[in-house]
C-alpha cells in the first residue's frame, strides 16, 4: 500500500530537509510538502513542523484553517508527528510575543527561557562555573524516555537530539511527557498520547537517533 506523508506547509521554516529525510528513511513512501488541507487530510500520516515566533505561526495556522486539519487529523487517528514549534502550537498557550492562544490539544504553557527565575540562577551559576547557558537552546541535549512508544523504538534511553529554541513546553500533565529534557531548567521534550507523538528537537538534524524516530513513524499505526 502506498504510504502518502503530508508535511504541512504554513510558511514556515525549511520543510524540504524534513521532507528529504522523510524520503530518505522511506524511499517507496509519497512524501509530499503542501498548503492544500484536502491533501493533509487524504494522507496516511501528517507531519506538523514549525519555526519561527509562535504569533506568526499561529496566525498562519489559522488562516490556512490547518488548526481545523490539526484537530481532523488526530480525531481520524492517523499517526501525527509535529516538531519544534509544532509542538508548542500544540500546547494551551504560549507566553512568547506577550501571550499568545495555541490549539489546547495539550494541556500546558510555553515558557521562555529567559523569563524563568530558575534558568536565570542556573546561568548566573554556570558562568561562575564555567558551564555557559545561552538562549536560544542550540546544539545537542540528552532526551530521557519518560515513557515507552513505538517512536523510540531501537533509540537508546538518554540519545542526544538536535535542539533550536528559546522557548520550552512545560506540560501539565504528566501522563503525556514522552521525552524530558534539562537545560538549566527542566521541560518538556516530546509529548505523546493516542495518535500523536510531539517532539521540541528536530530529528531531521539529529543524525541517526533522529532518522531512526522518523523511521519508526513511518512505521507507525497510531496506537501507544
Amino acid at each position: 500500500m502506498k504510504n502518502h506523508i503530508a508535511v504541512i506547509d504554513y510558511g514556515m521554516g525549511n520543510l524540504h530537509s524534513v521532507a528529504s529525510a522523510l524520503q530518505h528513511v522511506a524511499p517507496d513512501a509519497q512524501v509530499e510538502v503542501t498548503s492544500d488541507i484536502r491533501r493533509v487530510r487524504d494522507a496516511d500520516r501528517v507531519l506538523f513542523p514549525g519555526v519561527g515566533a509562535i504569533r506568526d505561526c499561529m496566525a498562519e495556522i489559522r488562516r490556512l484553517k490547518f488548526d481545523t486539519a490539526i484537530a481532523d487529523t488526530i480525531a481520524s487517528g492517523k499517526p501525527l508527528l509535529a516538531i519544534c514549534v509544532g509542538l508548542q502550537s500544540l500546547m494551551d498557550s504560549s507566553e512568547e510575543n506577550g501571550g499568545v492562544p495555541c490549539l489546547g490539544h495539550f494541556a500546558g504553557e510555553v515558557k521562555g527561557f529567559a523569563n524563568s527565575p530558575e534558568f536565570l540562577a542556573a546561568r548566573a551559576h554556570g558562568a561562575a562555573t564555567g558551564e555557559r547557558l545561552k538562549v536560544p537552546h542550540m546544539g545537542w541535549n540528552q532526551v530521557r524516555q519518560m515513557q515507552s512508544h513505538p517512536l523510540w523504538h531501537g533509540i537508546p534511553d538518554n540519545s542526544r537530539f538536535y535542539f533550536v529554541h528559546s522557548y520550552c513546553v512545560q506540560s501539565r500533565d504528566a501522563q503525556v511527557i514522552a521525552g524530558h529534557c534539562h537545560y538549566g531548567i527542566d521541560f518538556s521534550a516530546a509529548l505523546a498520547r493516542a495518535n500523536v507523538f510531539a517532539a521540541q528537537f528536530h530529528p531531521e538534524k539529529s543524525a541517526e537517533h533522529g532518522l531512526q524516530l522518523l523511521k519508526n513513524f513511518v512505521g507507525w499505526n497510531g496506537q501507544p
